[in-house]
């Protein structure tokens, strides 16, 4: 829930700032992107983090190989993802790839929920909401941005 949380605040507060003005957050794409970047920077430092990163290994899959070695690659990702929304001439790709990375972590969430492992603070059909909000965040941030 942190995580909409943060996406949120900061998107309301950048809308607030770009209302007194400040023109880079003038429009509600642009607030939705500074809030995902936030957001994405919230997640990523879980990946790296005690006790967050033990409970993000414990939701890979079990079929996947490696999950330490995933949690920290997702973590780049998300601190990449979020630099790459930063550039206006980066932004449409970073976009869609956090768009597809989110897609891509979703099995994990699935396995959390079911074996009641991982960072499961919330039912599955929740969890796919919000991650679906994610996703949306991300394309705002791609074509609208």
């Amino acid at each position: 829930m942190a995580p909409l949380v943060v996406l949120v605040t900061v998107t309301l507060a950048a809308r607030g700032l770009g209302a007194l003005a400040i023109d880079p957050l003038g429009t509600w794409p642009a607030a939705v992107t500074a809030g995902l970047v936030a957001m994405l920077l919230v997640t990523a430092s879980a990946h790296f983090a005690r006790p967050r990163r033990a409970a993000l290994v414990a939701m890979v899959p079990p079929r996947l190989p490696r999950p330490a070695l995933l949690v920290t690659v997702t973590g780049v990702l998300e601190i990449v993802g979020a630099a790459g929304l930063l550039l206006p001439a980066t932004r449409p790709a970073a976009g869609i790839c956090l768009a597809l990375l989110f897609v891509a972590m979703f099995p994990a969430n699935v396995h959390a929920a079911r074996a009641s492992t991982g960072l499961r603070t919330m039912p599955l059909p929740a969890r796919t909401a919000l991650q679906v909000v994610f996703v949306a965040a991300c394309l705002v941030a791609a074509f609208a941005g």
